[in-house]
């Protein structure tokens, strides 16, 4: 019999509070239901139901509640497949931190004399309750966060800042006036939300879930097939839990990138949007520090077809087989406690790192050899794993005044003797290429940081994936490398003809 204590764990819950027009369409349900099975990694504290310029003057808290209630169903079933220390949250605790927020529109909620909503009182409770990040995730209007933020501001102006330094924000474009109100007036929050014309959502990354369904979008580039009715009615619309998963009317889950964000599997950083996750990849739009909104960053990745798109879209829908069968292995636990019965995320492990999601931070000198050992890594199911190594190229851009947009790729050696790919060496390029700054030309003791991904796949049914990224720090202690010359522009910089 399989032990549950060598599942995957996570060793801190993220606090989560999500922000929803459930009941304007069908793919709140969804991403409510696909959030409540990754519960066991999160701290709930709470689930309000918002407006949003699609549904203006009626919130629905009684369909979270509805959602619930089905989870409750199968809770026991969940907490069969987890990590001791990972337990699923208590359905009646849930169904108490369900509320309404304001029943208005947008900036209606600010008037004189508006009523605080119950979600605008959680909010600012759970603000007040705790030192730690609070992630909250909107998938319809904001104005409960502009609410809380504006009686914070009229009632504890003295801890004003501190409690919204406690706030991290990912929200699904503006889907009110609220959003811009915020960002204008309150730049210091952390704030993840693309930016384009008012409704023009197609432009924006969080459509790479699966917008393919509705409009053209990289064009072969994603695989439609898992995003589809057919495959939800197989994998996802199973179960008690399941049934209340509706068929889309639009495109899947919208919203649920944002809980894709904060999934602790080995790839992202919450703290560090510009490194990329199941949720995306976002960089600061204001370089100067007066404001942390972050917006869509692109990745450049091979498509189905074998073309290279680089969009914002792609940095969602290149993950798009593994957030979707991963989801499709949590909805078999709900079906039976037996563990033997459904698949398991394997374990990975890299030179001396933890167990956990936590990323290995290395630094070491340009030029030299690093080898990397997941040999300790393993699957609880017993499963054969497969070992890929990559290069992200595209969180080292970021760094612009090193190189710019030059990130010199390496070559993942096998070890001799090594049939798994499970061990391999790495040689950092020179430091002439990755620790020089662009236009002084003088070199740096601390170069480009390096992206290295570790993609461990099972061969179970379906097939499960984790990761470990591995950050090196390109060291140049002796400061070689450097160009002898300063440059006036990027142009004469990078050699290219100026007339």
């Amino acid at each position: 019999m399989l032990d549950q204590t060598l599942l995957r764990r996570v060793s801190s819950k993220y606090r989560a509070f999500v922000i929803s027009d459930i009941s304007n369409e069908p793919d709140d349900a969804e991403s409510l239901v696909r959030f409540l099975l990754y519960g066991n990694e999160f701290d709930i504290q709470g689930l309000v139901a918002c407006t949003s310029t699609w549904m203006r003057d009626k919130v629905h808290p009684e369909d979270m509640t509805r959602i619930v209630e089905a989870y409750a169903q199968v809770l026991d079933n969940l907490n069969a497949h987890v990590h001791p220390d990972n337990a699923y949250p208590d359905a009646e605790y849930l169904k108490s931190v369900i509320k309404g927020g304001p029943a208005c529109y947008g900036r209606e909620a600010l008037r004189e004399g508006a009523p605080l909503a119950e979600g605008t009182e959680l909010l600012i409770q759970r603000l007040e309750a705790c030192e730690e990040p609070l992630w909250v995730l909107c998938w319809g209007g904001t104005n409960v966060i502009a609410q809380a933020l504006q009686e914070i501001d009229r009632t504890r102006a003295s801890t004003a800042a501190v409690l919204r330094s406690r706030l991290r924000v990912y929200t699904i474009s503006d889907q009110d006036d609220t959003g811009m109100w915020i960002r204008v007036n309150y730049p210091d929050i952390f704030y993840i939300c693309s930016v384009h014309g008012w409704k023009e959502y197609g432009m924006a990354a969080w459509v790479g879930i699966s917008g393919d369904l509705l409009m053209p979008l990289d064009e072969g580039g994603p695989d439609v097939t898992k995003v589809k009715l057919d495959w939800l009615k197989e994998h996802i619309q199973i179960g008690p839990l399941g049934k209340e998963y509706p068929d889309y009317s639009f495109i899947m889950e919208g919203d649920t990138p944002t809980l894709l964000y904060l999934i602790q599997n080995g790839l992202g950083s919450p703290e560090n949007p510009h490194w990329g996750s199941w949720g995306g990849r976002y960089v600061l739009g204001d370089i100067g520090g007066a404001s942390k909104h972050y917006m869509d960053a692109k990745d450049t990745v091979i498509g189905k077809n074998g073309a290279k798109f680089t969009t914002n879209q792609a940095t969602i829908w290149r993950w798009r087989d593994a957030f979707q069968n991963d989801f499709a292995a949590r909805m078999q636990w709900t079906l039976s406690s037996d563990l033997a019965r459904a698949n398991h995320a394997p374990v990975v492990v890299v030179n001396n790192s933890t167990a956990g999601s936590e990323p290995l931070l290395l630094d070491a000198e340009a030029g030299t050899e690093i080898t990397f050992d997941a040999s300790k890594s393993y699957d609880p199911d017993g499963d054969d794993l497969l070992f890929t190594w990559y290069q992200y190229k595209e969180p080292t851009t970021a760094q612009s005044h090193i190189h710019w947009h030059v990130v010199p790729g390496v070559e993942f050696r096998p070890v001799a003797g090594n049939t798994t790919g499970s061990v391999v060496r790495v040689t950092l390029p020179p430091p002439e290429a990755s620790a020089v700054s662009i236009l002084s030309g003088r070199a740096l003791e601390k170069g480009q940081a390096l992206h290295f991904i570790l993609e461990v796949r099972d061969n179970g049914t379906p097939s499960l994936i984790t990761y470990k990224r591995v950050v090196v720090q390109v060291t140049n202690r002796d400061l070689r490398g450097g160009k002898g010359k300063a440059f006036d522009t990027i142009t004469e910089a990078l050699g290219h003809p100026t007339k």
